[in-house]
């Protein structure tokens, strides 16, 4: 076990970037930072700069004293730094992607000179492997008791909730991830117009942060890393075994192509809601000050679903997946996009009969339903930190270190 930051008088500080999942994840794993350097971590600062351009301070997304408290016996957390250190000099540090326990233990020598470091960057910090199963678990407490919503948040979610209960008994949660933003970034376009399409490429090529500009449509739902389109959801819903009458709640951002394009899978699955339907606007407007706070509207329904379906693997999409898996392997159907895009073109084109399309779909997917696995390793021949990336995400399947076996795994 590591000596815990109880008594420590070293200060950690942190400016989180990205939407409400990067944050969580790079909060948690803070969190195990300040436990290895025996430090006490600062309640993190949002970054208002990012591409998000969000406002939210830490209290609009968390409830502060239930982070606090259900981690004071681990680590120290404090609201602010001390006064008396707020102009002393601090250690500026960009912490190494994917690193171990003994890196920090190395960067903890920085504490001979410098009473405060402040973290430049957050993301992926920590390894997803190999790294003390006191430190895992410390992850997986933060991430999963420790960032709670504010109460306001937490008691609109399970309303609704309730009230989606009231209709139908049980229900599906549908992540839809097809933003206008998304589809610029990854360069998919289809189902799209031509004139949609070009939208896209200019917004991609308009936006400094993206560095990747020339993306090949084709190849890239080829290859799997694009979205299903609302269309696409709706046939392998129904390809999978429900029928039209199924309670669907949409979770999601800003539908690309708006209320026409979610017709589309309306026409499937006509008992289909959202936050805005379930809600009044009494109830929204209190709860909406800030992107993240209607995205953790969105977390809470979907968390609580009886079946959680993502169309892609964004961070939304892996973050509920795997807090599903924490709380004992929750069923979740992740759609094998790369598999589907061959089946849905030979549909398209009549090379395929919709039963012998359903019975693809089934095969394909009785293996992908959210049930008890190890974390996937590197991809083969992958080293130095492209071997990390290709890993799973520690977050996205916690499993072992934070989930009991069940028999027989």
């Amino acid at each position: 076990m590591l000596s815990a930051s109880l008594g420590s008088d070293r200060y950690l500080i942190v400016n989180c970037n990205g939407g409400l999942n990067q944050i969580r994840t790079a909060i948690s794993d803070m969190v195990a930072v300040a436990y290895i350097m025996t430090a006490v971590l600062v309640i993190p600062k949002m970054d208002t700069q990012s591409f998000y351009h969000d406002s939210s301070t830490f209290s609009d997304i968390f409830d502060e004293l239930h982070f606090i408290t259900t981690l004071q016996q681990d680590v120290r957390i404090v609201k602010e730094l001390p006064k008396e250190l707020e102009h002393v000099p601090r250690a500026q540090k960009h912490f190494t992607s994917w690193s171990n326990v003994g890196y920090y233990k190395e960067m903890a020598q920085l504490w001979n000179e410098y009473q405060v470091i402040n973290v430049v960057e957050s993301d992926s910090i920590l390894a997803n492997n190999d790294l003390p199963l006191d430190v895992q678990r410390l992850r997986c407490r933060a991430m999963y008791h420790a960032l709670r919503f504010p109460p306001s948040i937490e008691s609109l979610g399970k309303e609704l909730v309730d009230r989606l209960r009231t209709q139908s008994g049980k229900y599906i949660a549908v992540h839809l991830s097809y933003e206008k933003d998304m589809l610029a970034f990854t360069g998919c376009t289809s189902g799209l117009t031509d004139a949609e399409s070009e939208e896209l490429r200019i917004m991609r090529e308009n936006t400094k942060d993206w560095k990747v500009k020339d993306i090949n449509p084709t190849e890239q739902r080829k290859g799997g890393f694009c979205p299903l389109t609302p269309k696409e959801v709706g046939i392998f819903l129904r390809a999978i075994g429900y029928p039209p009458s199924t309670l669907i709640y949409v979770a999601f951002g800003e539908i690309y192509g708006g209320d026409a394009r979610l017709s589309e899978l309306k026409s499937y699955f006509p008992n289909l809601v959202s936050k805005e339907k379930l809600a009044t606007k009494e109830e929204l407007n209190a709860v909406s000050k800030h992107s993240t706070q209607t995205a953790a509207l969105d977390y809470i329904v979907s968390l609580e679903s009886d079946v959680f379906v993502p169309s892609s693997s964004d961070n939304m999409a892996r973050a509920i997946e795997g807090h599903r898996r924490f709380f004992v392997h929750r069923k979740t159907i992740s759609p094998d996009r790369k598999g589907l895009a061959k089946l849905f073109d030979e549909l398209e084109r009549g090379k395929l009969k919709i039963s012998s399309f359903a019975e693809r779909v089934q095969q394909m997917h009785k293996n992908r339903r959210g049930s008890p696995r190890k974390r996937k390793g590197a991809a083969p021949g992958m080293k130095g930190e492209e071997r990390f990336k290709t890993e799973e995400f520690f977050y996205d399947n916690p499993y072992h270190e934070c989930i009991c076996s069940p028999k027989g795994v």
